[in-house]
């Protein structure tokens, strides 16, 4: 396989793709992902992406994001992800995703956290719909090459300044010459017994930035998703109930079946007062989100992922209680990156969940993920498309041409090892409370 590309992309979720779809054709790109295409966070995206209505909705947009972040968020980061969320929803269209619609116009719904109706989305698979296009899209393009079943090993560093990286195809170990690289790994749900991630979302690009004393920021920010279906004999990942789901009407109900908080509240109150109430009743350890005042008919044609995955269950959710209870969701925190998305080290850059641009402070609004993936691996695309002819690529084929393959042969077990010494970092580093949430 050809070992020499001008840019090279770890993963194939919103981050990854959205990338490519923004690099200029005459470059040549190398996306790899470790399993399939479609094995990646993005594509369970259930509820929807944020975005800005009109100009009059700026300033609310700000606050809901900066509020629900408790004002620990990067001003700059929130107002670059609103300002371009509107250019990046109509690229979206450009590329054939398919939202809901009212007619002619976009249907919008509203999720916890949100003050308006601002969510854009394709009826509850949102994430799928546009993954899928955006396959469509690289998969088109001559100038992309896209490898399922491949693992990055490790970046190859020179000095401060990323030359490429080691890959894993077939049991062979390659390493690429890349001009930048762009790390779009996702975050850390599979190293949690409940979860809403892919189990494989292990922490990859963020053990390597450790292993490089690359620079990350807030890495103890994680955020739990309140409704996940309660299912007692599931280990790892959990059914997502979307957060769509109460913006449309549902009610979270204790074992009482009383109303004890308000739905429509961030993420981290609605799983802390669901964490009390459980903590109340040990031997019921879930609450209830009750659809049950929404017909069936509405509920198949809104949520017709859910409903069918639900009925599977033996829940009617239009007459049944769903058992919920949090489950970890999202890792606000990662490798520091600025406004371009690049990283402490030149020729790097970190897109998606692996990454912290600082928009969601110590708590995610809703639906604002999928958007930050959008404008900055837009953004990355556009930096990468100025910058990426500068430097001495023969120097750069130089360097990577003298790594002892040999020597590489060892680089798996080390990459594991520091995997490990990751998850050993982030429990050392998250605080007490979030533990306690999975030990009450």
């Amino acid at each position: 396989m050809n070992k020499k590309y001008d840019v090279l992309i770890i993963g194939t979720g919103i981050a990854g793709l959205y990338t490519a779809c923004n690099l200029k054709d005459n470059l040549r790109v190398l996306i790899i992902t470790k399993n399939k295409l479609r094995d990646c966070n993005s594509y369970l995206a259930q509820g929807g992406i944020s975005t800005l209505r009109d100009i009059g909705d700026k300033e609310a947009f700000i606050e809901d994001t900066l509020k629900a972040g408790n004002y620990k968020n990067k001003l700059e980061a929130v107002t670059q992800i609103v300002e371009n969320s509107t250019d990046n929803i109509n690229r979206l269209l450009s590329l054939g995703v398919d939202f809901d619609k009212d007619i002619d116009e976009l249907n919008y719904t509203r999720e916890g956290g949100h003050s308006k109706f601002r969510i854009v989305h394709s009826k509850d698979e949102t994430g799928k719909e546009v993954i899928e296009k955006l396959i469509n899209y690289v998969s088109s393009k001559e100038n992309i090459t896209i490898l399922e079943d491949t693992t990055l090993l490790d970046i190859i560093q020179y000095k401060n300044r990323c030359i490429g990286g080691i890959i894993e195809r077939s049991s062979e170990i390659i390493t690429i010459n890349a001009k930048a690289t762009v790390l779009a790994t996702g975050g850390i749900g599979g190293i949690f017994n409940s979860t809403t991630n892919i189990e494989t979302i292990t922490g990859d690009g963020l053990s390597i930035a450790l292993k490089h004393n690359i620079l990350m920021k807030d890495i103890s920010y994680l955020q739990l998703h309140p409704t996940a279906l309660y299912e007692e004999e599931v280990r790892g990942r959990k059914l997502l109930l979307s957060e769509s789901l109460r913006g449309e009407g549902g009610v979270i109900r204790n074992a009482l079946g009383e109303k004890f908080v308000n739905p429509l509240l961030p993420r981290d109150i609605v799983s802390r007062e669901i964490l009390k109430e459980i903590c109340k009743t040990p031997q019921t350890p879930y609450v209830f989100l009750d659809m049950t005042n929404k017909s069936k008919e509405f509920l198949i044609n809104r949520f017709p992922y859910i409903y069918e995955q639900c009925l599977k269950r033996g829940y009617r959710m239009e007459k049944d209680l769903l058992p919920i209870a949090p489950a970890h969701h999202y890792c606000m925190g990662g490798i520091q990156v600025d406004l371009n998305s690049k990283t402490s080290m030149k020729d790097l850059y970190a897109i998606g969940e692996v990454s912290c641009t600082g928009v969601h402070g110590n708590n995610r609004l809703a639906s604002n993920s999928l958007l930050e993936g959008l404008v900055f691996s837009r953004k990355a695309a556009q930096h990468i498309n100025l910058l990426v002819d500068e430097g001495d690529d023969k120097l750069r084929g130089e360097l990577v041409e003298r790594i002892n393959l040999k020597a590489i042969s060892d680089v798996k077990n080390a990459n594991e090892e520091y995997k490990y010494k990751f998850i050993s970092y982030l429990k050392g580093k998250v605080n007490g409370e979030y533990v306690k949430l999975f030990n009450c």
